[in-house]
């Protein structure tokens, strides 16, 4: 399937832009799964195994945090034009909808000092307290900070962690049994960055603000393998079920497939990033450490990917510029 994109992710291996990758397409009835390359370099040479779990970085954020509330709007405990001080009312703006955190549109300004030395408790009042600027609304900027959010209004609203209502919510129904926040077994784990201060990072959360909070995090921590995320793309492609398990309705699943930023040239869905196909949107998102996913409902297609990238050494210009063109080869070929 897909020859073309095929030999541009072994181009990506020979030219040493990640150790090594797992693959998988989608199309309809059809599916095919590739494993290339090395698990690891440091501290020696790993072959990359069949079943081993990636940190997925800011997946998580379509996976779980935009999944659990549009679970939540289903069952009438939000709206997405509602203020987020209506359920944090410790937020500073009233202005700031559940909407804007999930479009990247709230203009919410994160720099926070000595992020990384403070405790959860502190970083969560932190980001809390942040304030919007004066493109509230007016722009798309992505960020980690509206995702988080959205996740401590998760946890307020059903008095459990984000990390509880994925595996009550998400994991169990889906039998997706090996995805995990802290998972049991580091060695299997492929391992990301080889950290000046950490070390090489295998099993623990690369992401900064993740380590901090935990399974509080919405924007990032969850570990998955393929076979995990390809349930997960399963029912998103089949509009919410699958297996009869009916995690989303087909209204929800077809609400993604719009533009909820209301910014020209810039098309947001709720949590995810959209292609234009015509008059259709196709779903798709990154991870800082090397992922991606492509699903297209309409179609019954998707592209997964899965490399650490940022192991050893994290050139992420080069990565998005190779990453984007192999996208639009993909693009290209599946139609």
């Amino acid at each position: 399937m897909y020859p073309r994109t095929q030999k541009k992710i072994a181009e990506m291996l020979k030219d040493a832009v990640f150790p090594g990758a797992t693959y998988t397409f989608i199309d309809k009835e059809k599916m095919e799964t590739r494993l290339i390359g090395s698990a690891a370099i440091l501290p020696e040479r790993e072959v990359l195994r069949e079943g081993m779990l990636y940190d997925v970085a800011s997946l998580t954020k379509v996976i779980v945090t935009t999944t659990l509330l549009l679970q939540l709007y289903e069952e009438g405990e939000i709206n997405f034009e509602d203020p987020v001080r209506a359920y944090l009312p410790a937020f500073q703006s009233g202005s700031v909808t559940i909407r804007h955190l999930l479009t990247h549109t709230s203009d919410l300004k994160g720099y926070i000092k000595n992020r990384d030395a403070l405790s959860a408790e502190d970083l969560s009042a932190a980001l809390i307290s942040l304030e919007p600027g004066e493109n509230l609304g007016g722009e798309v900027v992505y960020t980690d900070t509206g995702l988080i959010l959205a996740g401590f209004i998760i946890e307020k609203l059903t008095g459990k962690s984000v990390e509880e209502n994925f595996e009550e919510r998400i994991k169990q129904p889906l039998a997706m049994t090996e995805s995990s926040y802290q998972p049991i077994d580091p060695m299997r784990c492929v391992p990301t960055q080889n950290h000046p201060t950490r070390g090489v990072i295998r099993g623990s959360v690369h992401d900064p603000k993740a380590l901090i909070l935990g399974g509080h995090c919405g924007s990032a921590g969850l570990f998955a393998p393929m076979n995990d995320l390809i349930r997960f793309s399963q029912m998103l492609l089949h509009f919410g079920e699958w297996e009869g398990q009916q995690i989303l309705r087909k209204e929800s699943v077809q609400a993604l497939l719009r533009d909820w930023g209301n910014v020209h040239g810039q098309p947001r869905s709720l949590g995810w990033n959209l292609f234009q196909d015509g008059e259709d949107f196709v779903l798709w998102h990154t991870g800082y450490t090397g992922t991606f996913m492509i699903l297209d409902p309409n179609r019954k297609k998707g592209f997964l990917l899965l490399s650490n990238r940022v192991h050893l050494e994290d050139r992420r210009p080069e990565w998005i510029a190779v990453r984007d063109e192999l996208i639009a080869i993909y693009l290209k070929e599946s139609r």
